[in-house]
């Protein structure tokens, strides 16, 4: 038996758009994802979010399955929309309110502890159409979020995450044009990531002032990587990687303010005029490095950076392309051994900070077989490998804190519509039947005796 920690935590993640459904009710805002859904060729099939899981209808048999799994807590996030619809409102929707309320206190009940993410990803589209999160005024918006629900929930909720992967937010929304709102502007983009790097900042302490006693953090998306070769051009490339996915936003939260390396391409690029972005005020870099309780991050797979020149010009390859009986459903290499190396970096380079795992998981299509039942062994055996990881990491010294899986159940992901499932509950999205899979049943066992078997 592999143990933990007693006082680890045990739990799995959703958010807002993915699951809950009734897109218009109850007063309900626009959101960007609404709009990037409905713009033709973003979303596979053409498909959205209108009622994913229904999990707005139908939370309390979600959080009855949650007990029943055995879950000790529940990473969920705040639609922004349900609080003010275009985000610019002088009062927030009580109905949307009172939703997050049934929710917490439902688990509560259930002995479940919630943990709230306030931003993953559903910005109103009213404060898109006025700059969006390149817009500094954005900031403020996100303050006013910040200080209604934890005002609201603060007295119940003790478990705080700012922002949920500001890269996708901020460069998959704003300079690929993968992820809503679509556009393709790198200025753009490294506006928007600061702006959600200030937001968050600036929101712990209102968090803190309106929930005493509450843990408060950011869950960052981190890709180890490594260089195809020793060439010299696959160091710069993987050493650049490194800088734009990891360090743009490690380095700010600890006081380093953006890497310098990765400054000067941009201002020799044109993207900002100096070494100081424009975007960049008096105060900005001490309220991004604000002192967290936690970190959060998402690991799913590592990168292998290869230099764009013709392979002829570059040394052979000593780490090959992983094959695809290695991939998960979504194409991602499954290599647990790189979160073990996340983790051991990330015990230095955030100085012990506390961590959790705010999302692990794989996307596998596995149905339900004749017998009724989801065999998703596959999957079973991804967070096998990455618990077993996370194990060996804490044993060297990694302060990691708990773990949460994604997802509880299969829904809306993003560009790729209901095509991808990384559910340890299966849904049929046509009668909104909830199936625990065998992972799902796997990872209860592995919580009631905290540990992995051997």
């Amino acid at each position: 038996m592999i143990e933990f920690p007693k006082e680890f935590v045990w739990g799995a993640a959703t958010s807002s758009y993915q699951i809950e459904g009734a897109a218009w009710e109850d007063g309900r805002g626009e959101c960007i994802w609404d709009r990037f859904a409905r713009t033709p060729g973003k979303v596979l099939d053409g498909l959205n979010g209108d009622v994913a899981c229904d999990h707005y209808h139908r939370w309390p048999q979600d959080v009855a399955l949650m007990k029943e799994l055995g879950l000790q807590a529940y990473r969920f996030s705040i639609a922004w929309p349900r609080i003010f619809p275009t985000g610019s409102e002088s009062k927030p929707l009580e109905a949307g309110l009172a939703f997050y309320d049934r929710l917490t206190d439902g688990l509560l009940e259930a002995g479940i502890t919630p943990w709230v993410t306030l931003y993953h990803w559903d910005l109103p589209q009213g404060l898109e159409d006025a700059g969006g999160w390149p817009n500094r005024d954005t900031v403020d918006a996100f303050l006013r979020l910040t200080e209604v629900v934890s005002k609201r929930l603060g007295d119940r909720v003790k478990h705080w995450i700012t922002h949920n992967e500001p890269w996708c937010a901020g460069r998959l929304g704003y300079e690929t044009g993968l992820h809503a709102p679509g556009r393709t502007s790198v200025p753009d983009a490294l506006a928007a990531c600061h702006h959600l790097l200030l937001s968050h900042g600036q929101a712990v302490p209102i968090i803190r002032a309106n929930s005493p006693g509450a843990e408060v953090g950011i869950t960052l998306n981190l890709v180890p990587a490594v260089p195809a070769s020793p060439s010299e051009v696959d160091r710069k490339a993987h050493q650049r990687f490194d800088a734009w996915f990891n360090r743009w936003f490690m380095d700010p939260l600890v006081g380093k303010g953006y890497p310098a390396d990765l400054l000067e391409e941009y201002v020799r690029d044109g993207h900002v005029s100096g070494m100081e972005p424009d975007f960049v005020k008096d105060g900005d870099y001490a309220a991004m490095a604000v002192e967290c309780d936690f970190l959060g991050i998402n690991y799913y797979s590592r990168g292998i950076i290869r230099a764009e020149v013709p392979e002829e010009e570059n040394a052979p390859r000593t780490v090959p392309e992983p094959p695809d009986d290695v991939k998960t459903d979504i194409g991602w290499e499954v290599y647990p051994d790189g979160l073990y190396d996340l983790l051991v970096r990330l015990r230095d380079d955030f100085d012990g900070l506390p961590i959790y795992i705010t999302e692990n998981g794989a996307a596998y299509h596995t149905a339900p077989s004749d017998d009724g039942v989801v065999h998703d062994g596959k999957r079973l055996a991804y967070l096998d490998s990455h618990l077993r990881a996370c194990h060996r990491a804490m044993a060297d010294g990694a302060p990691l804190a708990g773990y949460f899986a994604w997802s509880l159940m299969d829904n809306f992901e993003w560009q790729e519509g209901y095509t991808q499932r990384f559910g340890m509950v299966w849904i049929d999205y046509e009668t909104q039947e909830r199936l625990p899979k065998d992972s799902a049943r796997w990872y209860s066992k592995v919580i009631a005796r905290n540990g992995v078997e051997d």
